[in-house]
């Protein structure tokens, strides 16, 4: 019962890192053999999978989505702390104030609430911005090892053509690097401002990310 309380309780997750998982093993498999097929088409030798995870090939292809992921979220969050769109569930009411928007109550606080709301001052500014200054943090760290990654498998190829290998800076300053973060990043905002959009007209009976199935597309916010 215990196990199946856990389960129901983190469901959400433990289904996402799980498909997190299985989907980050199955890019390592499906990379490693088409890197393996395009050293052999090149005469050049196979790596084994231990060395194809410390691979550019293998580190930029993780990071430089990860970078676009965390980027997305980041904006995302802090965007939607302060800008609105009218009948989305994924907006505030531009005309309503907000319970998110209240400062908290000290006559209220009980040994449940976070030690940084309850210490104040400095404590309680950083912890009010945590989530965005984290996912921002996640960003910078994947855009890093993107980098270096990236600069990996670019020194490589250049190489391979009689050229000179990069830094991971030199590589920053490249069009390639840029081109690999812009195609991640279009797509990731996107799909964010389609989902902003779409959920003015549309629903999903049950989801959180969804107005209430009976609620006019005027409506903002999750009621």
């Amino acid at each position: 019962m215990k196990l199946r309380r856990v389960f129901r309780e983190n469901s959400l997750s433990l289904v996402m890192f799980g498909l997190f998982v299985i989907s980050l093993l199955g890019q390592t498999v499906t990379g490693f053999n088409a890197y393996n097929q395009e050293q052999k088409d090149h005469h050049q030798p196979e790596v084994t999978s231990g060395q194809y995870v410390k691979s550019g090939h293998f580190i930029e292809a993780v990071f430089e989505n990860w970078e676009s992921e965390f980027l997305q979220m980041s904006v995302y969050v802090l965007l939607t702390s302060f800008l609105y769109q009218k009948g989305s569930a994924e907006s505030k009411d531009p005309d309503k104030k907000d319970a998110v928007d209240e400062e908290p109550n000290e006559s209220d606080f009980t040994d449940k609430t976070p030690w940084p709301v309850r210490q104040g001052g400095l404590s309680k500014t950083v912890y009010e911005n945590s989530l965005s200054t984290a996912l921002f943090l996640l960003f910078l760290i994947s855009f890093i090892l993107h980098a270096i990654g990236g600069s990996i498998e670019y020194s490589e190829e250049q190489l391979a053509h009689g050229g000179k290998p990069v830094s991971a800076i030199e590589y920053v300053e490249t069009s390639q690097f840029w081109f690999e973060s812009f195609q991640n990043w279009q797509s990731e905002f996107l799909s964010i401002g389609a989902v902003v959009v779409l959920s003015i007209f549309l629903r999903q009976k049950g989801s959180p990310e969804s107005k209430p199935v009976g609620a006019s597309n005027e409506e903002t916010g999750k009621p």
